[in-house]
């Protein structure tokens, strides 16, 4: 029978601490870089509706009623919804067995809920359309931009000093 050998500093290991896999800085980092460019999607989005379609973009206040935000105010909640979905995927690298599905769920789920209330806010379906696409992109580049940071932040096992595996021997049955 194979029998493996794991370092004893293996981050792989099943009784490896978690936060010993998982590079905050480079996490957060790629997280702030994905809010970079949400952001950026919002406000180009934002005024090809506002300027090019000639529709206003929908927003939901505290109290419920829709407003209309402004262009940085649009950017802004897209770069603060991109810094909760890096939030997000910290706490579940961490804690989850298998944070990615976790994480695509709740991003698909977000993104729906994005694009649903503008749909169902008003009455002119046009403008509620359009509102609802530029949500839609928004939450996938976020998906999308945040998974590649979480991939790439989580550490890969230290090589050096490796044993590779005994192979099997069949004279000795070992």
């Amino acid at each position: 029978m194979t029998t493996y050998r794991h370092q004893p500093d293996d981050p792989y290991r099943a009784d490896a601490p978690a936060q010993s896999r998982v590079n905050g800085g480079r996490l957060w980092s790629g997280g702030v870089a994905a809010a970079l460019v949400a952001a950026g999607i919002a406000m180009v989005g934002f005024l090809v509706v506002k300027g090019l379609l000639k529709l206003p973009i929908l927003g939901v206040d505290v109290d419920g009623a829709v407003t209309q935000p402004g262009l940085f105010t649009y950017g802004i909640i897209a770069f603060l919804c991109a810094l909760l979905a890096t939030g997000v995927m910290h706490l579940l690298l961490l804690a989850t067995p298998k944070p990615f599905m976790f994480f695509g769920w709740i991003i698909a789920l977000a993104t729906i809920l994005g694009m649903l209330v503008p749909l169902l806010a008003v009455a002119d379906i046009q403008t509620g359309a359009a509102t609802a696409a530029v949500n839609l992109v928004i939450g996938v580049s976020i998906g999308i931009l945040v998974g590649i940071s979480a991939t790439a932040s989580l550490r890969r096992p230290d090589t050096a000093g490796y044993q590779p595996p005994d192979q099997y021997n069949p004279a000795t049955g070992r």
